[in-house]
């Protein structure tokens, strides 16, 4: 069973204080991360929350993953391997170097409704980051 793996990325302003919601579900277990960024844009932020989810993955030694994101962007790019836009090149070289340390690796578009836990922690990130 793949491990799930729901993400979202949050700007107050563009490009504003920002974080990442992550959320995840493996061997029964759920867990919540709310990470503050600093200031970038709302991209930049749904970029980087693949990316610390990936990190996140690898540390817990999960092989099979299946992360869920609301942008289109992060999920094209992603399963793509490029952006048009020269500023996601940095992700997109991070995230093909994190892939190879898993055995089998998905991502999927999902409406905003679908990942409101990692949108709510996202938003919880943007506080923290006020301080």
């Amino acid at each position: 069973m793949p491990a799930e793996i729901y993400i979202d990325g949050a700007s107050a302003g563009n490009p504003g204080p920002s974080g990442i919601g992550i959320f995840i579900k493996y061997n029964g277990k759920a867990e919540s991360f709310s990470i503050p960024l600093g200031s970038m844009s709302n991209h930049e932020a749904e970029f980087s929350a693949l990316i610390e989810g990936m990190k996140i993955c690898v540390e817990k030694g999960l092989r099979t993953v299946s992360f869920r994101t609301d942008s289109q962007v992060v999920d094209r790019a992603a399963n793509a391997g490029f952006a048009k836009n020269p500023a996601f090149q940095h992700f997109i070289k991070e995230m093909i170097e994190l892939q190879s340390n898993f055995d089998l690796f998905f991502i999927k578009w999902i409406p905003s409704k679908e990942n409101q836990v990692a949108d709510q922690l996202a938003r919880k990130a943007i506080h923290l980051s006020k301080g």
